[in-house]
């Protein structure tokens, strides 16, 4: 990714921009008969659907693909087994955290209700009811969802726990049968997941404009009102992302690894700094490894294989996020969340957060994915999205180091002794 695209101007210029244009413009003004409110309306839905398009086969190849791999190399070994706990455990703590905060702050329960049209309306009423029924949902109804008596009707629909489950198993199976058969498919599925990729690129070209549309459609609709949910929703992430990285890591690394948080901070700095202004996990991997490896003192033998898999896999900060938007877009359109829901979001968070790394503002794809999963229109990414820039650069941020902490503690249980010592560090 060049420099020129790597910069967020542009998206902070569409969202101050759209701001201005949405107060003034309101949902009556227009031009030749047709209000600006319809036009930013359509362009709006083109973007989201444009994103909504890559959803599914981003989403299945990406697992299928990791899945297989993990299993052909034989990492669910000894080594391979401590990584993915440290992934899931840490992932999984962050999305926890973020949890905390967005029940304890409600961001969403103070907005005013976002536009969408009657039919959705209908829909949203008609989901309240059912949720009011049947007690917020069961604990069946979910699991009868993640195994699909149709497959193929699955990926048509987008029924996402099915679709996540069918390609998780899929790529475990690929991962055991002969080695020729295995390496067609998993080179297959790695095409579509890179041309998936190219994609997605293509569409966040166009990030700027469709982040013009999706905010200034709720200003003319709510008017400057929406600042203040929105300014509690940023708030909400970066509390939970800074508890995750300043308290929870650092317990993992002072009890578990016994190595001092402190001196970790300052072996990662460049890597940090890297990760805030380009936002790319992928772009900051060279510093990351060079970080790891060079001045925390881990070995090669685990940096050049925790570090490049959690750059694609590992990524707590995003789950953060991505958990706190669905709530909170759930919030805002007035559902009754219950715990059922709730382990729902924690558990998609979980899984997409693997599905979308190294894609700019990719966690807008798996956003989609949950609030798809849990009944909500995808018009609500446009309550957020105005600082999701920021956001970006922040979530990035703790997605490298806890990387770089899955390093440590993968290490320090192998007992590497020079991990993080004033030689190493020197």
């Amino acid at each position: 990714m060049s420099k020129k695209q790597r910069r967020p101007w542009g998206v902070f210029l569409a969202i101050l921009l759209a701001v201005f244009f949405g107060s003034w413009a309101g949902s009556d003004k227009g031009i030749f008969g047709i209000t600006f409110y319809s036009i930013v309306d359509v362009l709006g839905v083109v973007f989201l659907n444009a994103l909504t398009l890559i959803v599914v086969p981003l989403v299945s190849s990406s697992i299928i693909t990791g899945v297989s791999r993990l299993g052909g190399e034989g990492l669910f070994g000894r080594v391979g087994g401590k990584m993915f706990l440290f992934y899931v455990s840490t992932t999984l703590l962050a999305i926890l955290i973020g949890l905390f905060f967005v029940n304890l702050i409600e961001p969403g329960s103070s907005h005013i209700a976002p536009p969408i049209s009657a039919a959705e309306a209908e829909q949203l009423r008609a989901m309240k009811e059912d949720l009011m029924q049947k007690g917020g949902g069961t604990f069946v109804n979910v699991l009868i969802q993640i195994v699909p008596s149709n497959v193929l009707a699955a990926f048509s629909h987008g029924q996402m726990l099915g679709l996540i489950f069918f390609s998780l198993l899929f790529g475990y199976a690929i991962s055991k049968i002969d080695p020729t058969p295995s390496s067609i498919l998993q080179g297959f599925f790695q095409g579509v997941f890179q041309a998936m990729i190219r994609i997605t690129h293509i569409i966040m070209k166009f990030l700027s404009f469709g982040v013009f549309c999706l905010v200034a459609k709720v200003f003319m609709a709510t008017g400057l009102t929406s600042l203040l949910s929105v300014s509690l929703f940023f708030l909400t992430v970066v509390a939970g992302l800074a508890v995750f990285m300043f308290i929870g890591l650092p317990l993992y690394l002072k009890f578990i690894a016994r190595v001092s948080p402190i001196r970790h901070f300052k072996a990662m700095a460049p890597a940090l700094v890297t990760a805030f202004s380009t936002s790319s996990s992928a772009a900051t991997l060279p510093i990351t490894i060079d970080c790891v490896e060079k001045r925390a003192g881990v070995s090669n033998r685990i940096c050049s294989l925790v570090v490049p898999l959690g750059t694609s896999i590992n990524m707590s900060g995003s789950a953060l996020y991505e958990c706190v938007a669905a709530l909170f877009v759930a919030q805002a359109y007035g559902l009754d969340i219950s715990i059922t829901t709730q382990f729902v979001v924690v558990l998609m968070a979980l899984i997409t957060s693997m599905g979308v790394a190294g894609v700019p503002s990719g966690s807008l794809v798996a956003i989609l994915v949950i609030l798809r999963v849990i009944g909500l229109p995808p018009e609500g990414i446009g309550l957020f999205i105005m600082v999701d820039r920021l956001l970006d650069m922040c979530r990035t941020t703790v997605n490298v180091f806890s990387d770089s902490c899955c390093a440590i503690l993968v290490a320090r249980s192998e007992g590497e002794q020079g991990v993080l010592t004033k030689e190493a560090f020197e």
